[in-house]
């Protein structure tokens, strides 16, 4: 949790407290005051008010007989001669520090006494009399009423801060997995944008991570304080979906038994997804692009404009642009989504991260799983292989059923169900086989470029040097025997 936003709950409950304890100094005419509440079993003073600082945070100062006697006996009490009093008199407390009044009241949380507040007298015996006990009494409890609703909001805001921060922490640049030159290019672009307002075009087949890059731009940028709302456009009805997205007057129609608020009016101040913005019809469009040029909403059924600001980050696993060439989708509208564009690649074109990504995947099965897995050369190597049509989602599919259905601590390629592990195991190859196959793709991936290729697999660049040049060496030495 952010420790700052702690330090400064504290700080608003304590202001609080200064402010209840002067008021009941200032109303009884006191020279002393003090709030004292049970914390872990102790009384402790939280708030003072005319005590010395070495020793406000103490019981010292006061008659702490009477505090702990209003404590038990949950009732307030009211001492006009403190040191005449049988009871009171003798404490070291009261003689050192020369109290003669005093004005003690339970504070009340939920029938459950949380402390007292306190304020005594050394100049006058008289000064508190049985109406101000009466009086005091209520504004004890007023003031608990107080003081539980500033703990409540403070834990609230805590709690609020604390799933703030688990959702940054969840949808981290680092939780999007990927090494290749195409997520890093992904990734650079991410960096330049996160920061801005502008609107974002998010392209890639299904299953390519659309919406965690949506999330990680919000829960990265300047809107992360707010909201992220996200709306599946595809195969809905027109209707609905307007219905969804810009909301409905009451009567506006069948069914319409109340005033309903948008999505859009829900991610005021924040960000808005839309995915497969490519299919929403040519009326939906045209309410959008008022939202992007003037930053307005109309209800369906209302003559009301209602002023919005949102991000709009949108997706589709289509070319949008062919959709524009197609007139299908409105050209004006396509620029202004169109800001910046970024091209999620399918996983077939980012082999070299299906093993970074396997092993995550792994590691999140036994988390829940409570049993840790490895999968064998074979198996990694039929993952690489395989086109895998559904991208990412997928493979992690393919690695939870896998996961599940393998016996003992070890995934081979039977236990995979993917056409690629089919025809591997019909044929033997050994280990070396898929150590060099892996290592020549991602070679391939990188452009041929050695020290990247080696960062990726986890290697030296020398023991790259030197597997390349054995395999070199033994196709050069097969092709003399087949000449």
């Amino acid at each position: 949790m952010n420790s700052s936003a702690s330090t400064s709950d504290r700080q608003d409950v304590g202001k609080l407290l200064d402010t209840v304890l002067a008021l009941a100094v200032d109303m009884m005419d006191a020279d002393r005051g003090a709030i004292v509440l049970q914390q872990s079993g102790q009384l402790n003073v939280v708030a003072s008010r005319n005590l010395p600082p070495e020793s406000a945070s103490s019981l010292t100062e006061l008659s702490s007989s009477i505090v702990r006697k209003a404590v038990s006996t949950a009732a307030p009490i009211l001492v006009h001669d403190v040191q005449a009093d049988p009871r009171y008199g003798q404490a070291a407390s009261v003689v050192l520090h020369q109290i003669t009044s005093v004005i003690c009241a339970p504070l009340f949380m939920h029938d459950r006494v949380i402390g007292v507040i306190y304020i005594d007298s050394r100049s006058n015996r008289q000064r508190f009399t049985d109406e101000n006990l009466n009086f005091f009494d209520i504004f004890a409890r007023i003031a608990a009423i107080a003081i539980d609703y500033a703990r409540s909001y403070s834990e609230l805001y805590r709690d609020a801060l604390r799933l703030q921060d688990e959702a940054q922490q969840r949808w981290r640049f680092e939780e999007i997995i990927g090494q290749s030159p195409k997520m890093q290019e992904v990734f650079n672009l991410m960096r330049r944008v996160m920061h801005s307002d502008i609107s974002v075009l998010l392209e890639g087949e299904s299953g390519t991570g659309k919406e965690l890059v949506a999330r990680a731009l919000h829960y990265n940028g300047p809107r992360r304080d707010r909201p992220f709302v996200t709306q599946f456009c595809g195969n809905l009805a027109e209707s609905l979906l307007e219905s969804e997205l810009f909301g409905h007057k009451k009567g506006s129609f069948t069914g319409a038994i109340a005033d309903k608020k948008g999505l859009f009016e829900i991610a005021d101040g924040g960000t808005f997804f839309l995915d497969e913005i490519a299919d929403i019809s040519p009326t939906i469009q045209t309410k959008l692009l008022r939202v992007l040029q003037d930053g307005e909403i109309r209800r369906v059924g209302d003559t009301e404009a209602r002023r919005v600001n949102v991000r709009i980050i949108s997706a589709t696993n289509k070319s949008l642009k062919g959709e524009v060439e197609q007139n299908r989708f409105r050209e004006d509208l396509f620029y202004r989504l169109n800001v910046i564009t970024v091209k999620l690649p399918a996983l077939r074109e980012r082999q070299s991260d299906i093993p970074l990504l396997v092993n995550h995947f792994l590691s999140v099965a036994a988390k829940r799983g409570q049993n840790t897995k490895r999968i064998t050369p074979r198996a990694l190597q039929a993952l690489v292989n395989y086109d895998w049509p559904g991208n990412v989602r997928e493979l992690v599919n393919t690695i939870e059923r896998a996961y599940l259905l393998s016996e003992g601590d070890t995934i081979d390629v039977g236990d995979l169900f993917i056409p690629e592990a089919e025809q591997l195991s019909l044929r033997r190859r050994t280990l070396k086989d898929f150590e060099r196959d892996i290592v020549l793709k991602v070679l391939k991936e990188y452009g041929d470029n050695k020290t990247l290729t080696a960062e990726s697999l986890g290697v030296s660049l020398r023991w790259l040097h030197y597997k390349l040049n054995e395999w070199n060496a033994s196709k050069m030495k097969d092709e003399k025997v087949g000449s």
